[in-house]
């Protein structure tokens, strides 16, 4: 991309979900050789199974797929908080299905035949915007009601992580060893009851842990 993107939800793909492989593999190349992460899926089942270990930017999404419509995959998307912005890809013959994918939540519609510059703009905006507003939850930890079940050095390795900073990073803020932060962020997994740090995001971004255990001291 011609600016990077904020530090939160750097390693975050923008995902492609459309059952024709030579769109999946164009909107791919266009959005890698920009810079992107992207990751792609021919149908909604397996695009709702990555979700359980990847939180995606930014998602492209046909209405045309096969199993799940484009839209079914919209409105099961608006149940999630902090849902990553969509644009829906659609025909000409499509156009009464884009604005009900408009009124389900999608940002906006690429119309086929679309400009790859026009597109890639696009999500370079939408990603932006997404990652401004989590980041300002993130931000926002000492809110987070899962806090009170960590240590007040676990608060502090939570937010670097969720921020997507390595345990070499986060130790180096903190003046702790890699291995410590290691430590740290199996006991706040632990915890807050996530299985990855894809589940750890979506506890923290909901601000529901997944168990209730007793508050921590602040240590």
């Amino acid at each position: 991309m011609g600016q990077m993107l904020p530090f939160i939800l750097r390693n975050a793909p923008v995902v492609v979900v459309d059952d024709d492989p030579s769109v999946r593999d164009a909107l791919l190349l266009l959005l890698r050789i920009d810079g992107f992460e992207a990751k792609a899926f021919g149908d909604g089942e397996s695009f709702f199974e990555s979700l359980t270990s990847c939180t995606p930017s930014c998602v492209i999404l046909d209405l045309q797929l096969p199993g799940r419509s484009g839209l079914a995959v919209l409105k099961q998307l608006a149940d999630i908080r902090f849902a990553p912005p969509v644009f829906v890809i659609s025909g000409q013959s499509d156009i009464p299905m884009a604005v009900e994918a408009m009124k389900l939540g999608a940002i906006d519609f690429l119309e086929k035949p679309f400009s790859a510059g026009a597109m890639i703009d696009r999500v370079r905006d939408a990603v932006r915007t997404y990652c401004g507003t989590v980041a300002g939850r993130i931000d926002g930890l000492g809110d987070f009601p899962g806090m009170l079940l960590l240590t007040r050095r676990e608060r502090d390795v939570l937010a670097l992580v969720t921020n997507g900073a390595s345990n070499k990073e986060a130790g180096r803020k903190l003046g702790i060893s890699p291995r410590t932060v290691e430590v740290h962020r199996a006991r706040i997994m632990d915890k807050l009851g996530a299985r990855n740090a894809a589940d750890l995001m979506r506890i923290v971004l909901s601000g529901e842990p997944a168990i209730s255990r007793r508050a921590a001291p602040a240590m």
